[in-house]
């Protein structure tokens, strides 16, 4: 299902006024906006959210091997393994057999992919900046925070680590 996100807001259609009370709903919908937007502008640059993600994981400085990876981030095994392979093609990550287990790969970032994790990093700070220019600093913190709590109770992968 695609969304588009650049309705003119003078002439759209409304939603029904039970959708638009629903907070829920505006969750999806506002996710579905900003991850088309996302999707659009990584695009550009040949890659895309879930390359970044990976790249950010790696530049933790901690080798990882393919499944831990995989585990970190939530994604399907199959599916990292294609992301790796084109991250790879780009000499952005390389992959080396470990030597403490033969059967396991450990992935490491290469510099010309510290380079292009500064560039992605821009592009979701624009990103971030232009979707959320309507709040002020405090609103985006509130939002952030309110986020933050959310999140311990659904997707404790993005839950800040308890003290």
């Amino acid at each position: 299902m695609s969304i588009d996100t650049k309705i003119d807001t003078k002439t759209a259609p409304r939603l029904p006024a039970e959708l638009v009370a629903s907070s829920l709903f505006l969750l999806k919908r506002l996710g579905f906006a900003a991850k088309q937007r996302s999707l659009d502008e990584y695009e550009r640059t040949g890659l895309g959210p879930y390359h970044h993600a990976v790249l950010t994981l790696l530049d933790e400085g901690v080798p990882e091997t393919q499944a831990a990876i995989a585990d970190s981030l939530g994604y399907d095994r199959g599916t990292l393994v294609g992301l790796l392979d084109e991250l790879e093609e780009r000499g952005l990550v390389e992959r080396k057999r470990d030597p403490e287990d033969r059967r396991r790969h450990v992935v490491r970032l290469t510099a010309d992919g510290k380079r292009t994790l500064g560039q992605l990093r821009a592009l979701a700070a624009r990103l971030e900046n232009e979707f959320l220019a309507p709040l002020n600093a405090e609103q985006r913190a509130s939002l952030h925070a309110l986020l933050l709590e959310l999140a311990e109770q659904h997707e404790p992968r993005c839950a800040p680590p308890t003290p």
